[in-house]
């Protein structure tokens, strides 16, 4: 993951992939990704009886981040 100051910095960047260009997200959109509960709850004893729920809270915030994050259609 690389961090910008902006839209325009991202693309200036001499790594810069256009087709990956959906994939540009604000921080704060990243900032919520990671402390959901899969992120958050790793010390919880009862972690691993609950990881199917995180991730399916996961699945909702990357569908909200755009077609470049949504997961494959199985």
């Amino acid at each position: 993951m690389n961090l910008f100051r902006s839209e325009e910095h991202a693309r200036k960047w001499r790594g810069f992939k256009p087709q990956t260009e959906a994939g540009i997200n604000k921080l704060s959109a990243m900032a919520e990704l990671f402390s959901g509960n899969l992120f958050t709850r790793r010390l919880d004893p009862d972690y691993a009886s609950k990881l199917q729920s995180y991730f399916v809270e996961l699945v909702e915030i990357l569908k909200g981040m755009g077609p470049y994050w949504r997961p494959a259609a199985q």
